[in-house]
């Protein structure tokens, strides 16, 4: 189960590191989403990945560490908060700027130079 955890969070990992150095403001949003993830999984499995054990400690012998568990739940909240602000604030620029790259920078097109004809340059 462990080796499947770690997978998962190199994965998400991987793909929200990816998402990041993309120059869209929708990818960039979509990888932080998925680095949160991975740190709530992370942090998570600190508390010992143990299935059927009670997050209690002390009153019973197979038990979980609630601690983890109560910060990722806090994580989670504060992570749809500042995905919901980053997602209005990426909207706004869309719409101020017409264009989401994350760097300003305006998707133009070279212009096709006209073929001049000898007759048209004497």
């Amino acid at each position: 189960m462990e080796i499947m955890f770690a997978l998962v969070i190199g994965a998400l990992t991987a793909s929200g590191v990816y998402l990041i150095l993309r120059a869209r403001s929708f990818p960039v949003v979509v990888g932080l989403t998925m680095l949160s993830y991975a740190v709530n999984l992370f942090l998570f499995s600190t508390g010992r990945l143990a299935t059927g054990a009670a997050p209690i400690i002390g009153h019973v012998e197979n038990y979980t560490d609630p601690l983890p568990q109560a910060l990722v739940l806090t994580a989670i909240v504060i992570g749809f908060a500042m995905t919901a602000f980053v997602v209005v604030l990426a909207l706004r620029a869309h719409a101020d700027a017409g264009d989401d790259h994350v760097d300003g920078r305006i998707d133009y097109e070279e212009p096709k130079q006209e073929e001049t004809s000898s007759e048209e340059v004497k």
